[in-house]
């Protein structure tokens, strides 16, 4: 039932116990494949290495930069991520070799109102269709949404780039709209797709990545044997 005011005026719903949320730390966050650090110089030489184990860009077309094509520039670059608190990054790392395969962050975080989004995700070849994948976003959301318990995580991405929609789209993120034109990148015109998951929303999409990560849901060859989206509630990702 609506809520509203003395004018009839409808209402949100009532929020009698609301406080403020704990900003996010930089802390370790440990998985079965991957773990995040808060990203540091030391990372540096692992990214660069990850980052040229193919030959092209074809990954840095949606990002904000070239690839740094020294290791002189990649440790000038990290070491500005590393002071960063809003964009709050960190590397991933993973647990089969123990090396830096991407970085994420945490930004626009707002503890008053207990809404944040996942941004800067930089998966490079070597993370790419893997399990760290997935599973360093499950880290990320269930540090925010559960220990932190903001309301809401977003996601957003150049309205072009379609491996970024798939993905938000896999992982349950709901599609919320369009903006026209708020970007210029690289010389060029970006619209922007915004995408989110709300705390109510949340306890199934964890669950259904957890039950795709398990080992229960691996073959003989380590690939899964059914696909998150057999795992997800019926809304997520629409």
């Amino acid at each position: 039932m609506t809520e509203l005011n003395i004018y009839g005026q409808a209402l949100g719903k009532s929020l009698p116990d609301w406080q403020t949320r704990p900003l996010p730390q930089k802390v370790v966050l440990k998985g079965d494949y991957c773990r995040l650090e808060p990203i540091d110089i030391k990372h540096s030489q692992d990214l660069f290495d990850a980052w040229h184990s193919i030959d092209d860009e074809r990954d840095w077309t949606y990002f904000h930069i070239k690839r740094p094509i020294t290791i002189r520039q990649c440790d000038h670059y990290i070491a500005s991520l590393a002071t960063s608190n809003d964009p709050l990054f960190y590397a991933v790392i993973a647990i089969s070799t123990g090396k830096a395969v991407g970085f994420m962050a945490l930004q626009r975080i707002d503890p008053n109102n207990g809404a944040l989004e996942i941004g800067w995700i930089n998966w490079s070849p070597l993370m790419k269709r893997t399990l760290c994948s997935t599973e360093a976003i499950l880290l990320l959301l269930s540090y925010t949404l559960d220990t932190l318990q903001y309301r809401r995580c977003g996601w957003k991405c150049d309205s072009l780039h379609q491996a970024a929609i798939n993905a938000a789209q896999r992982l349950g993120f709901q599609y919320e709209g369009t903006l026209r034109q708020t970007q210029v990148s690289k010389g060029h015109s970006r619209d922007i797709r915004w995408y989110s998951i709300i705390d109510n929303e949340w306890p199934e999409i964890r669950q259904a990545m957890q039950h795709w990560l398990s080992p229960l849901n691996l073959d003989d060859r380590g690939m899964q044997k059914r696909k998150l989206a057999e795992f997800m509630p019926p809304t997520a990702g629409s």
